[in-house]
């Protein structure tokens, strides 16, 4: 066995698979996999009456996610490819194993993926009757904007989610645990979040499974202060640092910004990334201990380890949560997890504290619908996205020319291969006569499917619009479909991409020739379906190809800077050329 814990040997194809199902197997008295899905569910879950904690992100992170599941703490986590979200079909497929009927609370870091997808997920189990709250967490003052002196720093929108994740599922784990409802579980984890502030040191990258070479690097002899887990680039480079130096980098960027609790609590976890050696990182916590007590502060059931890495990442960071008596009350409680447990002296539960039927509880079966002879013809519904599948297939090289301009160049493939999932999916539900209702619960199917197998941000987009499309007709009284039930799920698309992807018109997104279309649509309520619904197109169309004049503003192609700047923006090119298809279809 080499001293790389995933090598150049192993399948990358295959890693997530292989390691969710050896945990299963190691700890199977503690976890066990849900049901066609990548995660994994506490064996303690579903409890009827209580509210479920859903936790997740991508591999390569462990004991986040799934090392944390267990009575104490979360209830299921859901798990991504390397250093990727899981779908919002592994979600929501996730949260339904660990439902216990009483809501669920979804937590996890501040990454585009993982709120895009979460978010997906929550909307799909909200139109199913089950409450959910999100919290997110944001502990990495590394990330998000510089401070302004004077101002208070509100790190709800921009920074990362980090090791301080652990406080806020350990919070909300013990809120659930105890019988709180879902509110006040949802408002003890943001609570915990909002206390808490995280920063960290790299001395070495990390190697992905199935790569010969690190997917990032640290000049040698060097430290990067406050690189984030993907390899994010630190705030600034400096010499390789002693144990006592480096500690005093870890705590003085929290002591300026950490919420100063009354008697002086706090809890403290210093995590290792990967390769750090327990020895090395309790030599840090020496003079961590130190700094702390001198600056009036007194550390609570410290934790030294390793609960957030980056594969064999070599780095630590350092985590603080001021308390306060709710919180501590709720840090001390017992809990039983792979990767950590907390046993107070009075009580720790045990397998017969679970219900007898938590295995098979509230779990429900898939939901299927009789197959459609293979000759039957599509249904409106269907045949829309059939349609659009053949238009954007046919611009598929072009859409990947655009996005490889600022972009990593998959759009055209992403969105036909999540297409022919939604045509598939839309297809195998759309059984009933042609009606709003159908054809709703159609596209909400095929909003998920879309999705799960698009992946990514564009994936998570375009599935939030047509199943919030598809919530909208789903709901709407019998009879036929009109411009203005067309017009209300527009505005339910719009708003519903807008709030997942956090972007607003003009930052050069399929916003904007979704906008155009949407208000189009409004302003012809008077005319038929078809001829209002292709003047929107049009507009659509005219708009997206107006994205050439704009400099994105959004994601991984904002950091390209003007490079984007004269050619249209691959997302508002492939909706417009799916709208102006679905205009075809119609007939007033």
């Amino acid at each position: 066995m080499t001293t790389t814990p995933v090598g150049p040997g192993h399948h990358a194809e295959t890693f997530r698979e292989d390691w969710l199902e050896g945990l299963a197997d190691a700890y199977a008295r503690t976890v066990r996999r849900v049901p066609d899905a990548f995660g994994v569910v506490g064996r303690h879950a579903p409890r009827s009456g209580k509210v479920a904690v859903v936790i997740g992100g991508g591999s390569g992170h462990y004991p986040a996610f799934a090392g944390l599941v267990g009575p104490g703490l979360a209830d299921a986590a859901a798990i991504g490819d390397v250093f990727a979200s899981p779908s919002a079909e592994q979600v929501y497929r996730t949260a339904r194993a660990a439902d216990g009927g009483a809501g669920v609370l979804m937590t996890y870091g501040n990454y585009a993926g993982d709120v895009m997808h979460f978010g997906l997920a929550a909307r799909r189990l909200a139109a199913e009757g089950t409450d959910v709250r999100t919290v997110l967490v944001t502990d990495d003052v590394a990330s998000g904007p510089p401070p302004v002196a004077g101002q208070e720093i509100d790190p709800s929108h921009d920074r990362r989610g980090v090791a301080g994740d652990f406080f806020v599922f350990k919070i909300a784990g013990a809120s659930a645990d105890r019988g709180d409802d879902l509110d006040t579980v949802a408002r003890l984890a943001a609570h915990a979040n909002a206390m808490t502030r995280t920063f960290g040191a790299a001395f070495a990258g990390c190697t992905l499974p199935g790569a010969a070479a690190p997917l990032f690097t640290v000049d040698p002899g060097t430290t990067e202060l406050g690189m984030g887990i993907h390899g994010e680039p630190g705030l600034r480079s400096t010499h390789g640092l002693t144990a006592t130096e480096l500690a005093d980098a870890l705590v003085d960027p929290l002591l300026a910004e950490l919420p100063r609790p009354a008697d002086g609590r706090v809890a403290v976890l210093l995590n290792g990334l990967g390769r750090t050696k327990y020895e090395e990182m309790f030599v840090v916590y020496r003079q961590v201990n130190r700094r702390l007590r001198a600056a009036g502060l007194r550390p609570y059931r410290p934790e030294v380890g390793e609960f957030v890495t980056s594969f064999d990442m070599a780095g630590v960071s350092l985590s603080l949560m001021a308390l306060d008596d709710e919180l501590t009350a709720l840090y001390d409680a017992p809990c039983d997890t792979p990767a950590f447990r907390a046993l107070p002296g009075d009580h720790t539960p045990t397998a017969d504290d679970r219900p007898a039927d938590a295995d098979t509880a509230r779990i429900p079966a898939a939901r299927t619908a009789p197959a459609r002879p293979d000759d039957a013809a599509d249904l409106p519904a269907t045949a829309a996205l059939r349609a659009a599948l053949d238009a954007v297939a046919a611009h598929e090289d072009e859409l990947g020319r655009l996005d490889a301009v600022a972009g990593d160049g998959d759009h055209g493939i992403g969105i036909v291969r999540g297409l022919r999932a939604a045509v598939a999916a839309a297809r195998a539900t759309e059984t009933g006569p042609a009606a709003p209702r159908t054809a709703g619960a159609a596209l909400l199917a095929a909003g998920l499917a879309l999705a799960d197998a698009s992946g990514g941000a564009s994936g998570a987009l375009y599935g939030a619009l047509l199943a919030e499309t598809g919530a909208v007709l789903a709901k709407a009284p019998d009879g036929p479909c009109t411009t203005a039930l067309f017009a209300d799920a527009a505005d339910a698309a719009h708003h519903a991409v807008a709030d997942l992807g956090g972007a607003r018109v003009g930052e050069k997104t399929l916003l904007d020739a979704l906008e155009p279309f949407r208000r189009t649509l409004r302003a012809h309520t008077a005319d038929g379906p078809a001829k209002s619904w292709r003047a929107a197109a049009e507009a659509a169309t005219h708009a997206a190809a107006a994205t050439a004049d704009l400099v994105p503003a959004r994601g991984r192609a904002a950091r390209m800077g003007d490079l984007g700047h004269g050619h249209p923006d691959a997302g508002a090119t492939s909706l417009a050329l799916l709208l102006t298809a679905v205009g075809d279809t119609l007939t007033d």
